[in-house]
């Protein structure tokens, strides 16, 4: 034993390999294993000196493992996973389907409870980072208004969506904050804004050979529940600049707290948080990893059950003492 915190990995895409990554960066922590759905062996890390095994076997393990961060989408994954690997081990996910928060939340704390378990759920940085600047703007300024701007950046469920379509080749979707609802509100204006006035979609599609381009347009831009509610424009390019132009996965975004003080609330202020993201999958895996710290940390205390980002004191974050960051932070 070495003292560093052990971290294993469920599943392997762009954010299991962003945690990968992040685990790098924090000399108190190591990765013990990777669990894929995968064929073990065909599994290409970065980390080679660190085994892969199947995800069947995970269970195998938790003794071995502090905290095992869940890497699958929201949608499938996490409902099942989050709950069941919760009577096991430390656990962290990045659930982020926001109305079924509160039932996942209850499912994983039933688990964790049972186990003597702490599940840290809907880790990132929205909901996460984002969240909990939502609450110091609530309790700053009680009278106020919530603003969330997203973007501009790639939202990789929108682009599923277009790929899906009959005679799609390939194709990304950006989300773009709309500059002018953001003005109004930094002016203290307070607006009421509907869907269509805070963002608009931007599509990059490559067309097969042969298809129908106006009708593929037309899909995308009457699609429910995705692009019907926003003003969409759609580019028609090669896959070659597809791939020269938007290999990345940007975002990023705002969130505002708008509200007044004094006597008559006649004082304006204004809380404003940003983020600028060069990779949305490495940027979450850089929050979820030091949640995992905290994760370990609060289970060592006792602290058991579910949790979330609202759950979890500040310094726990940090590998730096109370000293250390009373001496350089405060």
């Amino acid at each position: 034993m070495n003292g560093k915190i052990r971290i294993g990995i469920l599943g392997y895409g762009n954010l299991g390999r962003g945690v990968e990554l992040a685990v790098r960066q924090n000399p108190d922590m190591e990765l013990a294993a990777f669990f894929t759905r995968r064929a073990p062996g065909a599994l290409r890390t970065l980390s080679p000196d660190v085994p892969a095994y199947s995800a069947a076997r995970v269970t195998e393990f938790k003794d071995q493992i502090d905290v095992l961060i869940l890497c699958g989408g929201s949608a499938t994954d996490l409902p099942v996973q989050s709950p069941e690997y919760a009577k096991y081990f430390n656990i962290v996910d990045s659930f982020d389907t926001h109305a079924k928060i509160p039932e996942h939340f209850e499912a994983c704390d039933r688990s964790a409870s049972e186990a003597g378990k702490t599940a840290l759920l809907s880790v990132g940085w929205d909901p996460g980072m984002f969240s909990l600047q939502r609450l110091l703007g609530n309790c700053i300024l009680p009278q106020g208004a919530d603003y969330t701007f997203w973007g501009k950046g790639v939202s990789q469920g929108h682009s599923d969506a277009i790929r899906r379509i009959d005679g799609v080749q390939d194709g990304k979707q950006y989300t773009v904050p709309v500059a002018s609802a953001m003005e109004r509100v930094r002016n203290g204006e307070n607006p009421v804004l509907t869907t269509r006035e805070k963002h608009t979609r931007e599509c990059f599609v490559v067309a097969k050979p042969g298809a129908d381009k106006a009708r593929i347009e037309h899909e995308i831009k009457t699609m429910p529940n995705y692009f019907d509610e926003y003003d969409t424009t759609v580019h028609f390019i090669t896959q070659e600049q597809l791939d020269r132009d938007h290999k990345g996965i940007p975002h990023g975004g705002f969130v505002m707290r708008s509200g007044v003080t004094g006597i008559n609330g006649e004082t304006r202020e204004m809380i404003e948080y940003s983020l600028k993201l060069g990779s949305n999958p490495e940027f979450t895996a850089s929050v979820i990893v030091c949640y995992a710290r905290a994760a370990y940390r609060m289970n060592k205390e006792g602290f058991t059950g579910a949790k979330t980002v609202f759950d979890v004191p500040p310094a726990y974050l940090s590998a730096k003492s109370g000293a250390e960051l009373r001496k350089t932070l405060l």
